[in-house]
């Protein structure tokens, strides 16, 4: 058996005066997958940083099959046998998968018998759990092909301890349930050990063997995958009683009336787009979103989705096409935005959506500080924008050490709630929401998600995306998937089958039953070849 134990004894780490890590000790069986759950900023990465050799902890010990190791570096992590895959690709573009796989060695000799080297590469390839053509290069990959390099990557070097950082990101749940069904297989068998840092309880639940949860730095508990339940799971995350039927605030059903669809409040038509290199990103994209409707945009990321979301903000140029919001030809600037009601929660709202350098309370009121009744006569009235801003600072749970603190000095999470509230605390004809729980800690997600149904039955229109399926089949009434900067499938959420909306995602229309539990295209979607 190949496969090593991993133990971290009282494991530490500070950071200033954050304790990121107090008093870890977690136990990893040789050959099985023990997955890693917990909010943002529980301190599953520094954990895994440790063990690896990133950082150092400053008390307690790292050991490896029952002996204490000193990992002073990546170097020393990896001659102990410990690989680590990470969220973000790390393969060098213009090189082939072959040439990928050969520089994760490290150390390479002057001159490299390529004759040779390619017959182990290919007995390596037709061994490995999934394949990819040696001459390849990544910018020919799927952003899912990508990831299976980076496991190959790491495979190649054959881990006894192989740490996978949030792996099935940009996979379709296909991918997704191949990658981890794989290496679950390849840890039973004895090969490695797996530890998997996830959000997603569905994998946990299907592919993992034992599970521990951090919470705020600390240990909130071990046990067996087959001894628990996601319910109990979210309890332990959030640090809460999970309610009276044992249920999470995450895992309770969202309440939500049947919708009732008004008018088309946003409309696109023949709506085309270009990338950062000048390639078309959307694809003559017609899409009709209702009052009273969720519409969800579901794909891989890289399918033209931020680009689609970009132009609609008014944040990158359209090539062609048009966009109505209410009858009205749209072009997203500051005063259309106030008259048709335009709200938007973007992705990345440091970047996106705030002035880093400005307080709380004044990107709070970017959309409203010249009118009333924050102005007056084209002069601010004092303290009105302050008093509005604690208030929505209060009703959001923003952490912050006032509404005069910059915003640039907020976590990520909390730049996100400060943005929300300035989006939501006002009614709203058409929000446009890109990945709006990312960087929200475990308890807030079904607050948002119950103030985006709020304004759905409200009457607004709502185009939402994500790169999470399970969370668009939650929230979602319709969902459209987009593969190749086009449209290419339209179903009802409702009664959807993730596997099938899959196929969609990754390019492969499904047949026959799969499509039927798909769900029927709505008229007028135009279905990819």
């Amino acid at each position: 058996m190949n496969a090593l134990r991993l133990d971290t004894y009282a494991l530490g780490k500070r950071f200033g005066a954050l304790k990121a890590l107090d008093d870890v000790s977690i136990a990893v069986q040789p050959g099985t997958v023990h997955a890693l759950l917990g909010e943002n900023g529980a301190g599953k990465s520094t954990l895994v940083k440790c063990v690896v050799g990133y950082q150092q902890p400053d008390a307690g010990s790292v050991l490896i099959d029952g002996r204490e190791v000193d990992i002073g570096s990546p170097a020393a992590g990896r001659a102990l046998g410990i690989g680590m895959v990470y969220q973000h690709f790390t393969v060098v573009p213009g090189m082939t998968v072959a040439e990928n796989l050969l520089i994760a060695r490290g150390a390479l000799p002057a001159v490299i018998d390529w004759r040779r080297v390619r017959a182990e590469l290919a007995a390596f390839m037709d061994a490995a759990p999934f394949r990819l053509d040696l001459d390849a290069t990544p910018r020919q990959l799927s952003a899912g092909e990508k990831q299976k390099l980076e496991i190959l990557k790491q495979l190649y070097l054959r881990p006894r301890l192989l740490i996978l950082d949030e792996p099935t990101s940009v996979l379709t749940p296909q991918e997704a349930d191949e990658v981890l069904g794989a290496l679950r297989e390849r840890a039973h068998a004895g090969q490695t050990t797996v530890v998997l840092i996830t959000h997603k309880f569905r994998e946990v639940m299907a592919f993992a063997d034992d599970v521990s949860v951090l919470r705020r730095g600390r240990l909130a508990g071990a046990c067996a995958v087959a001894s628990t339940n996601p319910a109990a799971l979210g309890a332990l995350m959030v640090g809460e009683d999970a309610g009276v039927r044992g249920e999470s605030t995450s895992s309770l059903p969202l309440r939500r009336a049947a919708a009732t669809l008004g008018e088309v409040r946003l409309g696109l038509r023949g709506l085309t787009v270009a990338g950062d290199r000048g390639e078309v990103a959307v694809d003559a994209v017609d899409l009709d979103v209702h009052g009273g409707e969720i519409v969800g945009i579901a794909g891989v990321a890289g399918n033209g989705q931020r680009e689609l979301m970009e132009a609609l903000a008014g944040q990158r140029a359209r090539a062609a096409g048009n966009v109505t919001v209410s009858g009205q030809a749209y072009r997203a600037t500051r005063a259309q935005n106030r008259a048709l009601r335009v709200r938007g929660l973007p992705e990345e709202p440091l970047r996106n959506g705030c002035v880093a350098q400005m307080s709380v309370a004044a990107n709070i009121g970017l959309r409203s500080f010249d009118v009333a009744p924050f102005a007056r006569g084209g002069f601010r009235v004092p303290g009105a924008l302050e008093k509005r801003a604690r208030e929505l600072i209060a009703t959001f749970r923003v952490k912050t050490q006032g509404e005069g603190a910059p915003i640039g000095s907020l976590s990520g999470g909390n730049v996100q709630r400060a943005v929300l509230a300035r989006e939501l605390s006002e009614p709203a004809d058409v929000l446009l929401v890109s990945n709006p729980v990312f960087g929200l800690d475990f308890t807030a997600v079904a607050e948002v998600h119950a103030r985006l149904i709020a304004a759905r039955d409200r009457g607004t229109a709502v185009l939402m995306v994500s790169e999470d399926l399970d969370e668009l089949l939650k929230v979602a009434d319709r969902i459209v998937v987009m593969s190749g900067g086009r449209l290419v499938h339209e179903c009802a959420a409702a009664g959807a089958d993730r596997h099938a909306l899959g196929r969609f995602m990754g390019g492969h229309a499904p047949s026959g039953e799969d499509a039927d539990r798909a769900g029927a295209r709505a008229p007028g979607l135009r279905e990819a070849a």
